[in-house]
């Protein structure tokens, strides 16, 4: 902030002299340049967010038999198995998760060397998939997968 004092005259006797006060915004322009030429400095050497994923190697083939649950939008599901990719049973459908997992425990028993492969439609709520995975997981079976495109 500056002062000025403006008239003529001495301090002592004379016209009486009015004070001005204004805002000087020439030094805040100054730190302003300052600060964005800094910004433009530093960030080209800021590294965004750099993650080491793990490499993965190929995986095998998938399985030719299996026990499949396909879970729709409208909550529907579908359970039943498949040999060397052709349906190998009868499909069921069902509107409840107890009635499902019970449908799974059944098959689960009948074939206990089949994994579990679970499919969702794309506008499907997630967690009904991993509630899915869970309650397979919970029941024993230790090859539950996710089918994808």
């Amino acid at each position: 902030m500056s002062y000025q004092i403006s008239g003529q005259g001495s301090l002592r006797g004379g016209r009486k002299s009015k004070l001005k006060s204004e805002i000087n915004v020439v030094p805040y322009i100054d730190v302003m340049l300052v600060l964005l030429v800094i910004f433009m400095v530093v960030s080209p050497m800021t590294i965004p967010g750099a993650i080491n994923l793990p490499s993965a190697e190929k995986t095998a083939l998938p399985p030719t038999s299996y026990i499949h649950i396909s879970l729709r939008p409208d909550a529907q599901a579908e359970i039943g198995v498949r040999q060397d990719g052709k349906d190998g049973g009868k499909i069921e459908s069902v509107s409840d998760h107890d009635v499902l997992m019970q449908k799974l425990r059944t098959l689960h028993a009948a074939n206990p060397d089949y994994p579990v492969l679970i499919s969702g439609d794309k506008d499907i709520r997630y967690e009904e998939v991993v509630k899915t995975i869970s309650d397979a997981k919970k029941m024993g079976i230790s090859r539950v997968g996710l089918a994808t495109r």
